[in-house]
């Protein structure tokens, strides 16, 4: 790890990471230990909508990257953190748990148009003291009709795992994407538009 960080992106996503190389900032990553149970804060409570599960989540996921960077006794750096998930009408999707949970996701989500939910959030010390930022993307994602044969062949690649929704836009999911309106790196999981915004604000440039 690097001794002066510019940024810790806390997350172990190569999709995130690969979308803050693209608009040039420099990064350490920060990413759960094996001692912390991530997964746990992701689960959804009962009724809770995806716009307010999502910036719960993400709210959780920064607090504990904040105290994981204080318990590392990290050089002091802003500490940035995602998290994405997918919404049919009031159903939240999150990632599939075995092949028949990936192929029953995604037949729900074929020829029908599904929300993508993707909330970001900084933490960094300003000249006031601690400092946090959260914004949420929106993205409206209509996908193609799909046989069962495609869908079958789509979860035998594995792609499907460990995404929300099952698929992943990044991927062989692209033939299946119909439309989309909103952000395109929103839907990968790093809303760049809205992240470029709260690094201005945490004083972090390219």
């Amino acid at each position: 790890m690097r001794s002066n960080p510019l940024l810790y992106l806390a997350s172990a996503s190569p999709r995130r990471q690969e979308l803050l190389h693209q608009i040039g900032v420099d990064f350490a990553l920060l990413a759960p230990g094996v001692e912390e149970d991530a997964e746990a804060l992701e689960a959804a409570l009962p009724a809770e909508h995806a716009a307010d599960y999502v910036v719960r989540v993400t709210r959780l996921k920064l607090e504990a990257a904040v105290a994981r960077q204080a318990r590392r006794a990290l050089p002091a750096a802003p500490v940035l953190c995602a998290d994405t998930t997918v919404a049919l009408g009031h159903h939240i999707l999150g990632k599939p748990a075995s092949a028949a949970d990936a192929h029953a996701m995604l037949r729900r989500l074929a020829n029908r148009t599904h929300r993508v939910l993707t909330a970001v959030a900084m933490a960094w010390n300003g000249a006031r003291g601690p400092r946090t930022a959260l914004a949420l993307n929106i993205t409206r994602v209509r996908m193609a009709a799909l046989t069962d044969a495609q869908i079958d062949a789509y979860v035998a690649s594995n792609e499907p795992y460990g995404k929300a929704g099952g698929y992943g836009v990044q991927g062989r999911a692209a033939a299946f994407i119909a439309h989309i309106d909103g952000s395109y790196s929103g839907v990968m999981g790093l809303p760049l538009f809205e992240t470029a915004q709260l690094l201005q604000q945490a004083g972090v440039s390219a």
